[in-house]
């Protein structure tokens, strides 16, 4: 008989774990409010505003995507945002709807692989303190830096927000609610 050896990842403990906690609540809220939707209520537009709450939830998997890049590679990993064109601008814009062939169900699966990556990320990350110059953008300082924590921090922020923004499209669509 042979015997086999299997390689455990320790559970997380302190920041990392506090992170990733606070993280997976914004993100749980997030998806939450996508429970039971078709595809055509996802993309309704309940509001004013022009969001979406599938629009919502694919905006965020890519701001996650973009800023976990930027973790591992730095400014080169996002856009020169100051050099953007109108059209760069339209494609960003896209980002926030469910376009025509996009369902509920694979914007859905897209953000849970996104998930599964940076919480491996943090878990694997050998210094939240490794720092990166911030791309080029009018609302950044030019000469900022941010360090993997920061990054996120950012995400966490950037989640919890959509998902309020996410739940008040919600509530206008059927009067279901995250809370209360």
């Amino acid at each position: 008989m042979t015997e086999t050896t299997t390689t455990r990842t320790p559970a997380l403990t302190g920041e990392r774990a506090d992170l990733l906690e606070q993280l997976g609540k914004a993100r749980f809220f997030l998806r939450f409010t996508a429970k039971e939707l078709t595809d055509a209520q996802a993309a309704t537009r309940s509001t004013v505003s022009e969001l979406c709450v599938g629009g919502l939830i694919k905006h965020v998997t890519g701001v996650e995507q973009a800023w976990v890049g930027f973790i591992l590679e730095g400014p080169s990993a996002m856009p020169d945002f100051t050099a953007m064109t109108e059209e760069d601008f339209a494609r960003r814009r896209d980002g926030f709807e469910l376009l025509a062939g996009e369902t509920l169900a694979g914007v859905l699966a897209d953000y849970a692989e996104t998930a599964r990556r940076t919480d491996e990320l943090v878990a694997t990350l050998p210094d939240l303190d490794a720092a990166h110059p911030l791309p080029k953008a009018p609302w950044f300082d030019a000469d900022a830096q941010w360090s993997a924590r920061r990054v996120l921090l950012h995400i966490i922020a950037e989640t919890a927000q959509h998902a309020g923004h996410a739940d008040i499209i919600r509530e206008a669509l059927d009067g279901a609610k995250s809370m209360g």
